[in-house]
């Protein structure tokens, strides 16, 4: 038996401006399929100012809200479902397909990476490689950054696609929780970035992992993700998208990888026709 409560029904006009709220901040689609978690996700925060429901925790951000609320209210929008080493054995095949594509010191862009457990992987996998890496994570959610530079776990997250000898290695406990050494968190750097509004960051990478990323958002903003991805690449240079993501009908600066199953590569010809896209755009607000 189910004892768990229904999801109250939010009303027609709050979810609009929480729709509105969320493209406009990360250009995000809050599409029909999502607004059944607004509940779940919204209720710690009409808690927190002490309100009824989640039409007076919208009505008081549109009436009197400061930015740190309408920030807050996106961050618990976003969905930041992460794992170690997430969908089996694609982190290492990707570790194994940049260390073959010839890169020294190969430097990686993990874009979204909620709570840091992406960026970790990467970490891990080129350190067991012996590759020293360098590697790039960035969300547009501050407080997600926050919780991925602590690079601190419970239990149960770190035991989300993490086997126990890497735990054990890679890992100190820390009372009930366990906090990545020393030597992987400096092998990290994080930086707020949002992608659909921000310039790349400056210099190319090796390789970039985007997951799960572009599902969230219209044709046209993937499109424009993906042409600033590949400003941010090296030509010949890996891209890794969510298993329900493409580049089809999107870009021709990708193509399927013919040497890494599974990846994409940019295209060496298409990068040299191609500048970096400076400009945000104008209806999504930068990440500052």
């Amino acid at each position: 038996m189910n004892n768990l409560p229904e999801p109250v029904k939010v009303s027609d006009e709050a979810i609009a401006a929480l729709a509105t709220l969320l493209e406009q901040r990360t250009g995000q689609s809050l599409s029909s399929s999502r607004t059944w978690r607004v509940d779940v996700a919204l209720k710690p925060l009409v808690a927190d100012y002490r309100l009824a429901s989640i039409e007076q925790l919208v009505r008081q951000w549109r009436v009197g809200g400061d930015a740190a609320m309408g920030e807050r209210i996106v961050d618990a929008l976003l969905n930041q479902e992460t794992s170690f080493f997430r969908d089996s054995g694609l982190i290492d095949a990707f570790a194994d397909a940049v260390r073959e594509s010839g890169a020294d010191r190969p430097r990686l862009w993990s874009a979204g990476c909620a709570f840091g457990q992406e960026p970790l992987s990467l970490a891990i996998a080129f350190a067991e490689r012996g590759i020293a890496a360098e590697v790039l994570a960035s969300d547009v959610s501050q407080s997600a950054l926050i919780r991925a530079r602590a690079a601190r776990y419970s239990q149960f997250e770190i035991q989300r696609g993490l086997p126990v000898t890497r735990m054990l290695r890679w890992f100190e406990q820390a009372g009930n929780d366990w906090i990545a050494i020393p030597a992987l968190r400096s092998a990290i750097s994080y930086r707020r970035h949002n992608l659909v509004a921000d310039a790349p960051p400056a210099g190319r990478f090796d390789a970039i992992l985007c997951r799960n990323v572009l599902f969230y958002l219209t044709p046209a903003l993937r499109a424009r993700v993906l042409s600033r991805l590949a400003d941010a690449m090296r030509p010949g240079g890996l891209l890794m998208l969510g298993a329900g993501e493409t580049v089809i009908g999107l870009s021709d600066r990708f193509v399927p990888s013919k040497r890494f199953r599974g990846f994409y590569e940019l295209v060496a010809e298409a990068a040299d026709k191609h500048v970096r896209h400076a400009a945000p755009l104008g209806s999504v607000a930068a990440s500052g």
